[in-house]
């Protein structure tokens, strides 16, 4: 913006409508170029889950900002809307400052026909104008569709809505190459401020005046031929057509890879609190514990993905995957229905006797923070609901074969304001304690239970979750103690925080972390979120 004023000033605008708002326009045009091209790089996932794999290519600290993909790609999508709007309110001034300042000795310059030209003509008679409503329209739905509200009542919308990049960036190029703003192509044979034979004799005294003020002894320059103007050479494509292919071919090829590979849908589980554990089976599928899947159901809608953590891995005695979802929102209670309208919800059957599932889709593995868990000597899960998804993945590999990984001790923390809740993964919590008990570790896994509703006494009856039952506190945890606990526990140590649950405890977790109260112990943040 600052070079666009400078050359405003340096070219003494108002005399040849070079007006500040072309400038402002051109300047903020070249961001939402740059804006363009950045925001579909943190939605290569599968390029991100390539990166976040490769230890050799990425350390810890690059792997952390690669899980920032989210945020970064949001901060691009403000900054495309809040320059925007920079540009199209110059632009507006520009269409009235063309019918105001018409000049009939540079018609070529000008964008009206005539002086006083109505300015939404000039809108909606050009290439540029009808393009950039388009444009202002299609921005207007995916932004506001991308509110968090829209987002968790109605995610259809936001799908479909966020979509539609196809056509912002195809509107776009059109848009770039409408041509509204010109610059002379003939400086050497008619510099500015040269005195023609065929312009007016008005033109001709107050361009001379003007020049014999600023130069008083400079004879007037003759101009050799007529000003010519053409349109700038169209730049928008060579910003995103690199970003905007690699986006597209990671596409294609997520989409065939997805429908090649045929998934079989081996149990059908249902949870208390409206959950369903879902139980799969792909060829050629070798996740990592913590990372999550795209799922499309073409029976419920053949274009939705929806993200789910994996809460199971395959592994060499079982070669299945599984999900826990959560029904909340019209998508998940139609593919639930689906899953569960002829069975009886609690039987699982073998491989051969199946039911007829409908048809799903995979897509995936991505990567995701939970990855990190197992690369820390020390880590701390917090989970808050449903959230507890990521870590169960975690809790099942450990449970597997603990002693492959680096991690040495697991702070576990889960708060649900349902007591049936923590019947979700009661047995594998409780299996794995006992594993570790069995291998004399009994100080790797520390479980704390936090049940939020105080209402009634409410308590884990049965006797083979005596251990969970142990464990359970009512009310909400005292964040702070419980980073004073793990820091005396954990002196010179790194200890890696996740998080998947409410905002409210991850910004409580996040404020602790910086703020690292035990110089001798460092608190890494990382919180889990799908993009």
């Amino acid at each position: 913006m600052g070079v666009a004023l400078k050359s405003w000033r340096a070219n003494e605008g108002p005399k040849h409508l070079i007006l500040l708002g072309l400038c402002i326009s051109r300047a903020s045009a070249s961001v939402l170029n740059f804006n363009c091209s950045l925001v579909l790089l943190p939605m290569c996932r599968s390029l991100l889950t390539f990166l976040r794999g490769s230890q050799r290519v990425t350390g810890r600290r690059v792997r952390r900002l690669l899980d920032k993909s989210k945020t970064f790609h949001v901060v691009c999508g403000v900054a495309i809307c809040v320059f925007s709007v920079v540009h199209v309110s110059a632009h507006l001034v520009n269409m009235v400052s063309f019918s105001v300042r018409y000049s009939e000795d540079f018609p070529a310059l000008n964008v009206a026909q005539y002086r006083g030209q109505d300015p939404r003509i000039l809108i909606i008679s050009t290439v540029a104008g009808v393009t950039g409503v388009l444009l202002v329209l299609v921005l207007f739905l995916m932004f506001t569709a991308s509110s968090s509200c829209i987002r968790v009542s109605s995610y259809e919308i936001f799908w479909y809505t966020h979509n539609l990049f196809i056509v912002f960036y195809v509107v776009l190029m059109v848009h770039a190459a409408g041509g509204a703003l010109k610059y002379q192509s003939n400086v050497e044979a008619h510099p500015p401020g040269c005195v023609h034979n065929n312009l007016t004799s008005l033109t001709n005294h107050r361009v001379a005046g003007e020049k014999g003020a600023e130069f008083p002894n400079a004879p007037p320059t003759v101009c050799q031929e007529e000003a010519r103007f053409q349109p700038h050479f169209p730049q928008t494509w060579l910003w995103v057509s690199a970003p905007l292919c690699l986006y597209c071919a990671e596409r294609l090829y997520r989409f065939i890879r997805s429908s090649t590979s045929p998934v079989t849908i081996v149990s059908v589980v249902s949870h208390p609190c409206d959950v369903v554990e879902l139980r799969m089976l792909k060829s050629g599928f070798k996740p990592r514990p913590g990372q999550y899947i795209l799922l499309n159901c073409p029976s419920v809608s053949s274009f939705e993905n929806h993200p789910f953590t994996l809460t199971t891995c395959p592994t060499e005695k079982n070669e299945t995957f599984g999900i826990h979802l959560r029904v909340l929102g019209d998508w998940t209670l139609r593919f639930s229905q689906l899953l569960l309208q002829q069975s009886n919800s609690s039987e699982i059957l073998p491989v051969m006797q199946q039911r007829r599932y409908p048809t799903v889709h995979v897509d995936g593995p991505f990567g995701s923070p939970s990855e990190e868990v197992l690369n820390y000597e020390v880590s701390l899960c917090v989970a808050g609901g449903i959230g507890v998804t990521p870590f169960a993945c975690v809790l099942q590999a450990l449970f597997d074969d603990w002693h492959q990984y680096k991690l040495r001790r697991l702070y576990f923390v889960w708060v649900c304001r349902d007591l049936q809740s923590f019947y979700w993964f009661a047995d594998l919590l409780c299996g794995l304690h006992e594993r570790l008990w069995r291998d004399n570790r009994p100080d790797y896994l520390n479980v704390q239970l936090y049940l939020s509703n105080t209402q009634g006494l409410q308590s884990i009856s049965e006797e083979r979750y005596r251990f969970l039952s142990s464990r359970l506190r009512i009310g909400r945890p005292k964040w702070k103690l419980l980073f004073q606990e793990i820091g005396r526990a954990n002196q010179l140590k790194r200890v890696g925080v996740f998080c998947c649950g409410p905002k409210g405890i991850s910004k409580a977790l996040h404020t602790l972390c910086n703020s690292n109260p035990h110089s001798g112990t460092a608190f890494e943040y990382n919180k889990e979120s799908f993009s």
